[in-house]
């Protein structure tokens, strides 16, 4: 006898709720970069404490990241992303088509320095282009190999659950 799986008994809280379109964001930005051979890996940790939601790379060895957003109260209040600029060499926001992206277009997050990515679960459009804010040789050279180890990791976990303890200090 099969088991019998019951039905939610509530709604999925907030966090679950959003937790399901930032996922949806990052599938449909991962498409789009695919298409345009741009390698990137979700919830990419870096130094200092700091997630990048998603971190790749392109075809000319350069490090992107993007920042996703589907709540504009989450968008407005997150005073961390500046961080983010000394790890790529291309920054774009991600965010769902729902919210409005005009506060993107202010001072206070330096569009001159920044990228709009607009996304759901399906495909994404660069509504702006990221400049490229060129990161020292050596810098990218750490970046690119912090990130190829991650994946690398990902990849052996994937394959065989037990390695998982293993390599978290990196």
């Amino acid at each position: 006898m099969s088991p019998t799986i019951a039905p939610p008994t509530q709604d999925p809280s907030p966090a679950e709720a959003l937790a399901v379109d930032s996922a949806a964001v990052a599938r449909g930005i991962m498409r789009l970069f695919a298409r345009n051979n741009i390698w990137s890996l979700a919830e990419m940790p870096l130094k200092g404490g700091r997630r990048a939601d998603l971190m790749g790379v392109d075809p000319k060895g350069q490090v992107v990241i993007v920042e996703i957003k589907v709540a504009r109260a989450d968008l407005l209040g997150d005073n961390k992303w500046p961080d983010y600029l000394d790890h790529c060499d291309r920054f774009y926001w991600g965010i769902a088509p729902h919210i409005d992206h005009s506060p993107l277009e202010t001072d206070g997050y330096r569009p001159e320095d920044c990228g709009i990515i607009v996304a759901d679960g399906y495909d994404a459009e660069i509504v702006r282009p990221a400049p490229t804010r060129p990161l020292a040789a050596a810098r990218r050279k750490v970046e690119i190999e912090r990130l190829s180890r991650a994946a690398m990791r990902r990849l052996t976990v994937l394959g065989d659950p037990h390695c998982e303890p293993w390599g978290l200090s990196d």
